[in-house]
């Protein structure tokens, strides 16, 4: 029994030899992108996940350009005539000037 253990073992160490030598190139082929995808210090994955993550940050930097944008333009016409200072002020912060009331009312 064991020496047909070993007999079937070296058989079938031979037979993948036979085929390593016979297709060197394609072993090679699939080893190298096999280490490419996995295994090396810049491999596709982690390369993809970067990439990824470097749109989606793009994203947001657009986003926040934009906002910022928004916001100085709101700035500077508010702070470019009086008359729309004192608007926001009253409609934002219900500020009002002396002798008046104000009357807040809530739609529901």
């Amino acid at each position: 029994m064991d020496t047909k253990n070993i007999k079937e073992k070296n058989n079938f160490l031979l037979k993948t030899l036979n085929f390593i030598i016979k297709h060197k190139y394609v072993v090679t082929l699939v080893f190298f992108a096999l280490w490419v995808t996995c295994f090396d210090t810049y491999n596709l994955i982690d390369r993809f996940k970067k990439l990824r993550k470097l749109n989606a940050l793009k994203k947001e930097i657009k986003y926040y350009e934009d906002e910022i944008s928004l916001y100085t333009r709101q700035y500077e016409e508010l702070f470019s005539n009086k008359d729309n200072l004192e608007k926001f002020a009253r409609e934002e912060y219900q500020m009002l000037e002396e002798d008046e009331d104000l009357f807040i009312i809530i739609d529901d």
